[in-house]
């Protein structure tokens, strides 16, 4: 445990001080999110019935931007080799990867939703609800996306084919997310419950299959 969490310390240490990754997600997250407006008109109902898929999409297409450099830089500099063969086991470090990507992508995308749902006129009573199924279902989304770096590591051109597997691979979420605030009775508990689902799944089965990939990687 204390060499996974050393690990995670690092790559949120490398993270935070390049800024790059975090900075280029939240750029491309309000520019699309205020883009979008321009193109529909100025029909602040559509707007406001349509928000959560438009916020949902954009946070999708942001995340995916800094998942390539996952292992990538790891495996440039020589670090993915060290840890191979270090104490930790492999799934261990493909889940640190995987964590140490929402905590310093997606959590800082999900601080400024709120802000890009007033870009779109979305109902401020919607907002919560919003941010309940961002928080759970993106972790999820994380993990998958780690295995999808693993899988594409060392591949010519990886980084134009990861977002074309893994970006199917989030239809599941991106259809439970938006599906919670379509306003139907109900709706909002049993998306989250299946939201919660996927991604404790995805936790769970998602390591295992980026580990595999980064032993053939390695070989």
């Amino acid at each position: 445990m204390n060499a996974f969490l050393a690990l995670l310390t690092r790559d949120l240490t490398l993270a935070l001080r390049q800024g790059s990754a975090i900075g280029t997600a939240l750029g491309f997250y309000l520019i699309a999110v205020s883009i979008i407006p321009l193109g529909l008109g100025p029909d602040l109902a559509l707007l406001s019935r349509i928000a959560p898929g438009i916020l949902w999409i954009s946070f999708l297409l942001s995340a995916v931007l800094s998942v390539d450099a996952l292992f990538q830089e790891d495996r440039d500099d020589g670090s993915l080799d060290a840890l191979a063969i270090g104490p930790l086991p492999s799934e261990l470090i493909a889940a640190s990867k995987s964590l140490a990507h929402w905590l310093t992508t997606c959590v800082p995308l999900i601080v400024v939703t709120p802000l890009a749902g007033l870009l779109l006129n979305m109902e401020l009573n919607a907002v919560p609800k919003l941010l309940a199924t961002l928080a759970v279902g993106t972790l999820g989304i994380s993990f998958v996306a780690g295995a999808g770096a693993a899988l594409t590591l060392g591949l010519r051109r990886g980084a134009l084919l990861l977002p074309l597997l893994i970006l199917p691979l989030f239809a599941p979420f991106l259809i439970f997310g938006v599906g919670a605030l379509s306003g139907a009775a109900g709706a909002f508990s049993q998306s989250i419950l299946l939201l919660g689902a996927l991604s404790l799944f995805s936790v769970a089965a998602m390591p295992f299959a980026a580990a595999l990939a980064l032993r053939l990687s390695l070989e």
